[in-house]
């Protein structure tokens, strides 16, 4: 893939007729839908995705949060000569547009002007419906990004409180390309514009009909029908059909997966592997313009880049697969660096933007002190089979190591033009304990250049059963974590802070245990907490599974769960009282 990408001229991917015409196409090869603003970031998957195809040679175009209550947006680029790739955006749409409480959010950070008024609830289903009503007949659609990614077989879906059908089926589209899908999208449109067969590729579901299917070697999960029943048994199967899935999402060892949904069946191929470093490099090269569409400018600024337009990301997947996160489930479970010469150079980048004004906001990942080091047996050979890299406690065979990105954020904070750069991705203490050649070195480093302010930590609750529900440590790294850090400030000078994230209302969490975390946090953390969140079940997490079935799964034994919004709220008021 590396190779094959090569530079534009940087200008933004065409979003209007006029730009289409400027440019002397007769149409585009892909349109990409987005419930986003098209922001032209690596942050953003829509505009990485364009860039991508754009590289290999594909005339793409991006249609950003289409009006779905006419037909007239989403024609207004014509039809796609190969297809439409359509994705809610960066975050689930019912995520992005509901809190965990049910109320409608006010604002959207991805939306111009900041109100939540242009992202349609369940917007892939939506703008696949719009797309089919508008073109007969109509160009493949793709669906992908986060939203279609975690829905990829029958999920369970918190906002209907039901066992929904994989989205593919709601949706009516011909292709899922769940992960991170830069390779598969790409390979898909060389497959169609040589009117070649795609059902081979890896990282991706289609519909089947039953009677034609024969896979080899493809475990058959529970069919949609046993999982969707609100018994016992449906709540078993639901299980059942989650450990089948969840077994297979390493792309060493996993076997495609077959689901039968009423009169058809999903297919799901085995996960593409992650890009390689070189093929990461290669991608964040790609010209980016970091800033917004024209398109959008009469609507107002756009909150996001606030955070996101000189931040850098080092970094993809994570080693942690929290219960209660889609990371792993999305990116992957083992992490890929980009090099040192791949950021500096996108660090120089950022120097020459006319809006620069010497701060780089953040430099990490989905955890910012997972970059520079990898497991050689994952990497080689798979995750090991029922087990985790840091859970109970970090593998000894992953060997956290700093020194690289230590020596990363030196050289990013010696560049001609950058006064400042942040750390603000989360970090983990359990990482820094681990590494005791270089861990408090790291701390310092922190504490004296790349704070600003505060530093996020998220230990999420200090309860043991509930922690061991959540596949997160104990507390003793976090607390030795709290003492060096306040250590390194008071050595460099300067009054900063560790910000905690915190959750109520996990499954097996009660009342009692959200006293002794309000105990924790004041004794022990000494602060009054205001960063707490109700835990929102998302598709495809174990948490998620945990509170639909009301089960530990790793015992069988039934738990608690606060499902009502008054017990829900009520577990937050007891920390924030």
């Amino acid at each position: 893939m590396g190779g094959a990408l090569r530079h534009t001229l940087t200008m933004f991917l065409p979003s209007t007729i006029g730009e289409i015409k400027k440019l002397g196409w007769d149409a585009p090869d892909v349109i990409l839908v987005s419930g986003d603003a098209y922001l032209d970031t690596p942050f953003s998957g829509t505009a990485l995705v364009g860039r991508v195809l754009t590289a290999a040679g594909f005339r793409t175009a991006v249609i950003a949060q289409p009006d779905v209550a006419s037909r007239d947006d989403i024609r207004r680029l014509g039809e796609p000569r190969l297809f439409w790739g359509v994705t809610g955006g960066c975050v689930d749409s019912m995520v992005a547009n509901f809190t965990a409480t049910g109320k409608r959010r006010r604002q959207d950070d991805f939306t111009p002007g900041g109100e939540n008024n242009a992202r349609p609830d369940r917007a892939v289903i939506a703008y696949c419906n719009l797309i089919r009503s508008a073109f007969k007949p109509c160009k493949p659609i793709v669906i992908g990004g986060i939203e279609a990614s975690l829905r990829r077989i029958a999920h369970y879906d918190y906002w209907s409180d039901s066992v929904r059908r994989p989205i593919l089926f709601d949706a009516k589209a011909d292709i899922l390309a769940y992960g991170m899908a830069e390779r598969t999208v790409v390979e898909i449109a060389k497959r169609l514009q040589r009117n070649q067969a795609w059902h081979d590729l890896p990282g991706i579901c289609y519909a089947a009909p039953k009677q034609t299917l024969d896979i080899p070697n493809a475990v058959t999960l529970p069919p949609f029908a046993a999982v969707a029943t609100k018994t016992d048994d449906g709540r078993a199967a639901f299980l059942d059909m989650f450990r089948l899935f969840s077994a297979n999402q390493d792309p060493h060892t996993a076997r495609p997966l077959v689901q039968e949904v009423d009169t058809r069946c999903l297919v799901h191929t085995p996960p593409t592997p992650p890009l390689s470093t070189a093929e990461l490099d290669a991608v964040y090269a790609l010209p980016f313009t970091l800033d917004t569409h024209p398109v959008h400018a009469p609507k107002g600024r756009v909150r996001a880049w606030d955070t996101i337009r000189f931040s850098i990301t080092t970094h993809r997947g994570c080693y942690g697969e929290c219960n209660f996160c889609a990371i792993s489930a999305h990116q992957g479970r083992r992490v890929t660096s980009r090099s040192e010469r791949s950021i500096l150079d996108e660090a120089a980048r950022l120097t020459r933007h006319p809006k620069f004004s010497g701060v780089i906001a953040d430099v990490g990942g989905p955890t910012a002190n997972m970059y520079g080091f990898e497991c050689a047996r994952k990497r080689d050979h798979g995750a090991c089979p029922g087990k985790r890299c840091l859970w109970p406690s970090p593998c000894p065979s992953l060997k956290p190591d700093h020194t690289a990105q230590i020596a990363l954020l030196r050289k990013l904070r010696e560049l001609p033009g950058v006064r400042h750069v942040f750390v603000a991705s989360g970090i983990r203490p359990d990482l820094v304990a681990a590494d005791a050649p270089c861990g408090a070195r790291y701390i310092e480093e922190l504490a004296r250049y790349h704070v600003s302010g505060q530093i996020k930590l998220a230990p999420e609750h200090s309860s043991p059963p509930v922690l061991r529900m959540m596949g997160k440590p104990g507390t003793d790294s976090l607390l030795a974590f709290k003492e060096q850090f306040e250590g390194a400030s008071k050595r460099a000078g300067k009054r900063q802070f560790l910000t905690y994230y915190l959750i109520a209302a996990h499954p097996g969490c009660t009342d009692a245990d959200m006293r002794e975390l309000k105990r924790f946090a004041t004794q022990r953390l000494r602060l009054t907490p205001e960063q707490v969140q109700v835990f929102t079940p998302t598709p495809s997490t174990w948490s998620t599974a945990m509170y639909h079935t009301g089960t530990d799964p790793s015992t069988g034994r039934a738990i608690h769960v606060a499902r009502g919004l008054r017990e829900k709220q009520g577990q937050k008021d007891i920390i924030l009282s």
